[in-house]
C-alpha cells in the first residue's frame, strides 16, 4: 500500500470523472447495452416482501427482552433495512416503474422507507443525483467527508468510531456541505414515516419501533454490509476513485457492489449490472476491485494510508438545469 503516512488532505484532481468517457466508449462499441436500461419488473415485489417481513417481525419481537431486541435488530432486521436503503438507491434512478412514472417511483421509495424507522428516501433522492453528476465535486457531492472528518478520524480507534457513526455523518453532512430547501416530498415522506411509527407503537408498544430504528443505525454503521460505503469510492489505489465488488453480498444489496458499472450506466437496474460487466468485459476485468467488504473495513481501520481523506475531489461547474 506504499509508505504508511497518514493523509492530510483529499486527492485533488483536475480531470473529469472517468465514467462519462467510458460510458460513451462502451455504448459506441456495444449499443445493445441500451436494451438493459429500463425498469426491473421484479423490484416492486421483492421490496414489498421485505417491507411486510419487517412488519411481521415487529409483531414477533414485541414481547422479547431488550437484549434480544438489539440482537435481532443487528443480525436480521438491520440487514433488511440496509438492503431497503439500497433498494431506495435503485428506485431513486426510477428503475421500479420507469422514467415515465417518476411519481410512482417516489411514492414507492416512501413505502420502502417504512421499516427503516426514520424518513430517508426523499432526501436521498434530492442529493444522490449530485453524487452522479458531480462525482467528487467540492461542496456538491455530499458523499465526500468533511475536512473535520478527515482531520480528526485518522487513527485506528477514531476510524472505528467513524464507521460506527456513519449514519449520523451521512444524515447531517448534507446540511453542512450543501444545504438545500426542504421539499414537499420530504415533508410527505416524514409524515408517512412517523404515522407508521406511531401506528406500530400503538399496536405493539415501543420495542418494535426500537427494533426498526436500532437495526437501521447498527447496520448502516459497523456491519459487514456497510463495507460497501468504503469500498465504492475510497482511494485504495492512487488514480482510481470507483471500485466494484463481485462477491456474494451483492445478493443482499441489489448488486450495489457493481459500482463502476452503476456509475457508468445509472439507468440500468442492479439486477442487470452483471450483464454490463459480461458484455463489456475488457473495460472492467483489468480494473482494480475488492474481494471482500469485511477486508475493506479491516484495511480502512488499520492501514495508516487510508481514512476519510482517501477520496478524490475535484472542482465542478454547476450544470444548467433543464
Amino acid at each position: 500500500m506504499g509508505n504508511r503516512v497518514t493523509r492530510e488532505d483529499f486527492e485533488w484532481v483536475y480531470t473529469e470523472q472517468p465514467h462519462t468517457q467510458r460510458r460513451k466508449e462502451i455504448l459506441a462499441k456495444y449499443p445493445e447495452i441500451k436494451t438493459l436500461m429500463g425498469p426491473d419488473p421484479h423490484l416492486k415485489w421483492i421490496v414489498s416482501g421485505m417491507v411486510f417481513t419487517q412488519l411481521l417481525a415487529c409483531y414477533l419481537v414485541k414481547d422479547l427482552s431488550w437484549k434480544w431486541i438489539f440482537f435481532w435488530a443487528y443480525a436480521f432486521g438491520g440487514c433488511i433495512n440496509h438492503s431497503l436503503t439500497l433498494a431506495i438507491h435503485d428506485i431513486s434512478h426510477n428503475v421500479a416503474f420507469g422514467n415515465k412514472q417518476a411519481r410512482w417511483n417516489r411514492w414507492f421509495a416512501v413505502f420502502a422507507n417504512l421499516p427503516i424507522g426514520v424518513p430517508y428516501s426523499a432526501s436521498f433522492k434530492k442529493y444522490h443525483i449530485d453524487h452522479h453528476r458531480y462525482l467528487g465535486g467540492d461542496s456538491l457531492d455530499v458523499d465526500i467527508p468533511t475536512d473535520f472528518e478527515g482531520w480528526f478520524f485518522c487513527t485506528p480507534l477514531r476510524k472505528l468510531l467513524w464507521l460506527f457513526l456513519q449514519p449520523l455523518f451521512y444524515s447531517l453532512r448534507p446540511l453542512y456541505v450543501n444545504p438545500k430547501a426542504i421539499t414537499r416530498m420530504e415533508i410527505l415522506n416524514a409524515l408517512a414515516q412517523f404515522s407508521i411509527d406511531l401506528i406500530i407503537y400503538y399496536l405493539w408498544g415501543l420495542k418494535p419501533v426500537i427494533y426498526l430504528i436500532a437495526g437501521t443505525i447498527l447496520c448502516l454503521g459497523l456491519h459487514p454490509i456497510s463495507g460497501h460505503f468504503i469500498a465504492e469510492h475510497y482511494m485504495f489505489l492512487k488514480g482510481y476513485e470507483t471500485y466494484s465488488y463481485y462477491g456474494p453480498l451483492n445478493w443482499l444489496t441489489f448488486n450495489v457492489g457493481y459500482h463502476m458499472e452503476h456509475h457508468d450506466f445509472p439507468s440500468i437496474p442492479g439486477c442487470r449490472l452483471p450483464m454490463v460487466k459480461k458484455i463489456a468485459a475488457e473495460y472492467y476485468d483489468n480494473l482494480p476491485h475488492h474481494q471482500s467488504w469485511i477486508r475493506v473495513l479491516w484495511d480502512f481501520v488499520f492501514d495508516d494510508t487510508l481514512g476519510p481523506y482517501s477520496r478524490v475531489k475535484r472542482l465542478c461547474k454547476l450544470a444548467k438545469e433543464s
